[in-house]
C-alpha cells in the first residue's frame, strides 16, 4: 500500500515521502480499515518538527496522519462491535498514528461509527477536533447556561467546538477573521470579535471558561477575561505538572513539565484560576457520543480544501500557514 513516511525530525519542517509499505497486520483487538479521507492538522507539522517528542516519542520511520474516515476491511477475533463494511472514523492512538495511508490497523477502543447522514469527506473532519472539544469541556467541567470564550474559533477546531458547546447549553464567544464571521455565527456563536479591529480583552470580563487555541501570545489576555476561580484549557500553551500527572508520566517528565508550565500556573494563581494543557487522546466511546450529538443536531463539518495523497506535502504546508476556513483533507 502507499503511505506518507516521515524519516527524520526537522525543527524547520521537512517533506514526507510517499512509499510502498506492507498492509498492516491486525491483532485480536484490532480493526483493519481502508481509509477514504485523512484530516491534516497543525499537530502533523508539530510532529514533523519534533515538538511533541517528550509527550509521544515516535520511532522513525513513521507513517504520518492522526485522523481518518474509512470502511472496515477486517476485524480481529476479539472485536464484536465492528464488522466488515462498517463506516468508521477515529483519532489514531498516540503511540501508533498512520492515517496518511491506504490502510491502517487500529485498536477497536479508538474507533467509532460515522453518523448515518455524514459522508466520508465530512466525517474525516471530525475525530481529532471533536474529541479535543469533548475532552476540553470535560476538563473544564462545563455547566449549561455558562459562558465560554474560544480564541481563534474560525478554524477547524472552532467548527467542531462551537456546535458541541451549543449542544451542551453554553454561551459561546469567539474571535477570528471578519470574513469568517457569518460562518461561525451559523454554527451558533453568540458573540464574535474581529481580531483585527477589536480587542476582546478590553470588552469581556467574568467569562466562565476559556478554550485557548493560540498559545502564549494570547494567554495573558485570556486569563484577564476569565472570572475568579474560572478554568482555561490550552491547546498551544506549555504542558504543566498537572498535565504530566494526568497522563501518568514519569517523575522526570513531571519535573520537566512542572518547570515548563510554571509561568502559566502562576498567571492562573493570581485569581485562583485553573490552567490545563490538553493533548487529545483517542477515545472511541467518546467519539460515539460525538456521533450521537451530531445526529441529534444535524451538525455539518466544514471542509476547506482536499488534496491527493501524492500532494500531502502541499497540504501540510497549507495547514502550516494558518487562516483555515475548515479542515484540510487528504483523499486516499
Amino acid at each position: 500500500m502507499k503511505a506518507a513516511i516521515l524519516d527524520k525530525y526537522d525543527k524547520n519542517g521537512t517533506d514526507v515521502e510517499i512509499r510502498e509499505v506492507p498492509v498492516p497486520e491486525i491483532g485480536s483487538d484490532d480493526v483493519l480499515v481502508k481509509i477514504a479521507y485523512a484530516g491534516v492538522n497543525p499537530l502533523d507539522n508539530m510532529i514533523i518538527r519534533g515538538e511533541v517528542k517528550l509527550i509521544t516519542p515516535y520511532k522513525l520511520p513513521l507513517v504520518m496522519g492522526n485522523e481518518f474516515s474509512g470502511i472496515v476491511e477486517a476485524v480481529g477475533s476479539g472485536v464484536s462491535n465492528f464488522k466488515k463494511g462498517d463506516r468508521v472514523y477515529a483519532r489514531m492512538p498516540l503511540d501508533k498514528i498512520g492515517a496518511f495511508a491506504e490502510f491502517t490497523a487500529i485498536n477497536k477502543d479508538a474507533l467509532a461509527h460515522i453518523p448515518d447522514y455524514m459522508d466520508f469527506e465530512k466525517a474525516a473532519c471530525v475525530p481529532l477536533t471533536a474529541l479535543t472539544a469533548m475532552q476540553a469541556f470535560e476538563l473544564l467541567d462545563v455547566k449549561s447556561g455558562e459562558s465560554i470564550f474560544i480564541s481563534g474559533g474560525t478554524g477547524s477546531l472552532g467548527a467542531m467546538a462551537i456546535p458541541i458547546a451549543k449542544s451542551l447549553g453554553l454561551k459561546v464567544i469567539t474571535s477570528g477573521s471578519a470574513r469568517n464571521r457569518d460562518r461561525v455565527v451559523e454554527l451558533g456563536v453568540d458573540e464574535f470579535f474581529d481580531y483585527k479591529t477589536q480587542d476582546y480583552s478590553q470588552i469581556l470580563s467574568d467569562v466562565d471558561y476559556v478554550l485557548d487555541t493560540l498559545g502564549e501570545k494570547e494567554l495573558e489576555k485570556e486569563f484577564k477575561i476569565l472570572k475568579n476561580n474560572g478554568s482555561l484549557v490550552s491547546l498551544k500553551g506549555l504542558p504543566n505538572k498537572e498535565f504530566a500527572e494526568r497522563m501518568g508520566f514519569s517523575f522526570v517528565k513531571k519535573t520537566l513539565f512542572g518547570f515548563a508550565g510554571m509561568k502559566f500556573d502562576k498567571m492562573a494563581g493570581k485569581k485562583n484560576q485553573n490552567y490545563y494543557f490538553l493533548f487529545v487522546e483517542p477515545n472511541g466511546p467518546q467519539l460515539e457520543k460525538v456521533s450521537q450529538i451530531f445526529e441529534q443536531n444535524n451538525i455539518e463539518a466544514s471542509v476547506d480544501e482536499v488534496y491527493e495523497l501524492s500532494d500531502v506535502n502541499d497540504a501540510l504546508r497549507k495547514v502550516g500557514t494558518g487562516g483555515s476556513k475548515g479542515k484540510t483533507l487528504i483523499k486516499i
